[in-house]
């Protein structure tokens, strides 16, 4: 008695899982079925296609080299063989289980120019973000050998003290510390000049 009991519910349920939860509004939509319409089940996000933000959108101005747009927008979804001055950028976005949305940008080049463009967003240059235009200053130091060695050093400190062969006055050295420094060099150059020559 039992054994037919079971096998008549679980006959007359199999109708149930195949069928649809209903007319869907998008009829290219996969229609769910019973089990797939429970919420424990989960159901990811799908993002397919170039996302495009109203913000990389106002960046664009007419005008753009095709470089210049790839930069700000990416690499278009779609570039026709057939229509190279035409550039699609196509997004779709489906919600676990939500509805699905789409997304869509045309743009059109003459003479390697954006000239105009289609689809569901609108330039608002108005709105667009200036960069901060900040000047960046590295300074870099001249180059010094480090292998040098100590008594070009020495040579090397002592001259720059009359580097500047008309110095303002009460700037930097007296001109009695010049000669002075002078005078050092010079004995510190026959110094040099009397160790380097061969004996």
């Amino acid at each position: 008695m039992r054994k037919p009991l079971i096998f008549l519910i679980s006959f007359s349920s199999l109708p149930l899982i195949g069928c649809s939860s209903g007319d869907s509004k998008d009829e290219n939509a996969p229609t769910q079925t019973f089990l797939e319409s429970i919420p424990i089940v989960y159901r990811q996000d799908i993002q397919q296609g170039n996302v495009v933000t109203q913000e990389m959108v106002d960046k664009l101005q007419p005008g753009m080299s095709k470089s210049q747009v790839r930069f700000a927008l990416g690499t278009p979804m779609l570039v026709d063989s057939f229509h190279l001055n035409r550039w699609d950028y196509l997004y779709t976005f489906t919600a676990g289980w939500g509805e699905t949305e789409q997304k869509q940008l045309t743009l059109y080049f003459e003479a390697d120019r954006l000239v105009k463009l289609e689809g569901d967003y609108r330039p608002n240059p108005a709105e667009a973000v200036p960069e901060a235009e900040q000047e960046t200053v590295i300074s870099i130091p001249d180059y010094v050998d480090p292998d040098r060695g100590i008594l070009s050093k020495a040579v090397d400190a002592a001259t720059s003290a009359w580097s500047d062969e008309n110095p303002k006055k009460g700037s930097g050295p007296s001109d009695a510390e010049v000669e002075k420094r002078k005078a050092e060099a010079e004995k510190l150059k026959a110094i040099i000049e009397s160790s380097e020559t061969p004996q």
